[in-house]
């Protein structure tokens, strides 16, 4: 590599000998290189600030401050400490070399010099710092390519992860409505099979009664048999009874065919598409397959239930996707009670009964309907607020919640739906999530 690689290079000479300044700067303008010169070590920062030559020849014996103390300024000063400073002295002595060596200086000339030999280091200098910024330059470069390359590493991972997510969330959606509507299809049979031999039987048992007092009307002397019999099984009660049990038995039946059909409409098999669904159906259902969860135990009384209905149009929606919503806010809540019982030190402490409150109405321009389940069960801590919509969040640890509810609860809403989901709670009162879906 020749000088000519560097014709654009510019030096700083610092000498106070205006011979040798002469010499040095006919030497340096023959190679071609721009020429800055100093006379004292003040001037020499001054104009390594200003110009920030490629590389300095600095004299050590000089009027004001030496060229030690110049190169120590130079070095320290974080605008000029890279670039190369040459030594040029009469000082032979090695502890003044390893001096000037120390300070920072890459090199030493001793005079008087020789110009072929003060250009051929020189040319090495400038060849290295070219070498050096060339190396800078080509580390920046692959550092920026690693940051590069490990951004898209961190997004294909978070790609990765959102998928895996999307599937647990997507088999926890589907095996969910499939055991929920086969569950209901178990029902539906012999819930069928029970409701129409009952028909049948009452049939059957009316025309019993009928005959028998078809019998007693005409044979109004009976036997002495059948008088004790009929004393024993005492009929008149027996048949009272009988129509009790009968009024009994429907009405469990017509409960099972309600429980059922929420199964049906909480299960909806079609994800595939929005329909236009009733909202307080949805919430009636989810309420009643949750029915058997809200009764009391050792730990706590029963949920009780509050509906604050408004009327509202129809709404378009996946069906399947927004039950689901409504099944993991109820949960929450009524897990939130459990909790809070289990917390006070004795149940039913700070709060008279638990109560689920479930609202409907409209936002302020009547642009969305809302839904509002709120809960008395204590509320949430404030620095856990912005964290319950947090993917794997969860406050139940070792009872086999994923954290996934609440996730999953914001991505229906906010993402499937174009809705809104917010969380307002207060701590010792309770917390209501409001869901907002948008009227079509």
């Amino acid at each position: 590599m020749n000088t000519s690689e560097f014709s654009q290079a510019v030096i700083l000479v610092v000498d106070d000998n205006p011979t040798n300044l002469k010499v040095l700067c006919g030497a340096i303008a023959a190679a071609g290189w721009e020429i800055l010169v100093a006379t004292d070590g003040e001037s020499a920062i001054e104009q390594a600030e200003y110009a920030h030559p490629d590389l300095i020849l600095l004299d050590i014996m000089m009027p004001g401050i030496d060229g030690f103390e110049t190169c120590q300024r130079l070095k320290a000063n974080p605008d000029t400490h890279d670039i190369p400073i040459l030594f040029m002295t009469a000082l032979s002595d090695t502890v003044d070399k390893v001096r000037g060596l120390s300070t920072g200086a890459v090199d030493y000339i001793t005079k008087p010099f020789q110009t072929e030999e003060v250009l051929a280091r020189v040319n090495v200098h400038l060849k290295l710092r070219y070498l050096s910024k060339k190396l800078e330059r080509q580390n920046q470069e692959l550092e920026l390519r690693v940051q590069e390359r490990t951004a898209e590493l961190a997004e294909a991972l978070e790609n990765l992860k959102q998928s895996q997510l999307q599937t647990v969330k997507n088999e926890k959606m589907s095996s969910l409505g499939e055991l929920v509507a086969g569950i209901a299809h178990e029902i539906n049979n012999p819930l069928g099979l029970v409701i129409g031999n009952l028909e049948l039987m009452n049939d059957y048992i009316s025309d019993f009664f009928e005959h028998l007092q078809l019998y007693q009307h005409h044979y109004s002397q009976p036997t002495q048999d059948i008088i004790k019999h009929a004393k024993k099984i005492d009929v008149e009660q027996t048949i009272e009874d009988i129509n009790d049990s009968k009024s009994s038995i429907k009405i469990g039946l017509e409960r099972i065919a309600k429980v059922s059909n929420s199964l049906r409409t909480f299960a909806n098999p079609d994800i595939s598409r929005k329909e236009y669904i009733d909202i307080h159906e949805c919430l009636d259902s989810t309420l009643i397959i949750l029915k058997h969860r809200m009764k009391g135990n050792e730990k706590r009384a029963d949920v009780q239930v509050r509906k604050d209905y408004e009327q509202l149009p129809y709404v378009e929606c996946y069906p399947g996707e927004i039950n689901q919503v409504f099944m993991n806010v109820m949960t929450n809540a009524i897990e939130a009670f459990e909790q809070f019982n289990e917390d006070c030190t004795n149940p039913g402490e700070g709060i008279e009964e638990n109560l689920l409150t479930c609202s409907t109405g409209y936002n302020e321009d009547m642009s969305h309907i809302t839904i509002s389940i709120k809960d008395n069960a204590g509320g949430i801590k404030p620095e856990l607020e912005d964290k319950i919509f947090e993917q794997f969040f969860t406050t139940k640890q070792g009872n086999g919640n994923t954290g996934l509810g609440l996730s999953i609860t914001q991505e229906i809403v906010e993402e499937r739906h174009q809705g809104k989901v917010k969380c307002i709670s207060q701590l010792g009162e309770g917390t209501e999530l409001i869901i907002e879906l948008p009227i079509t």
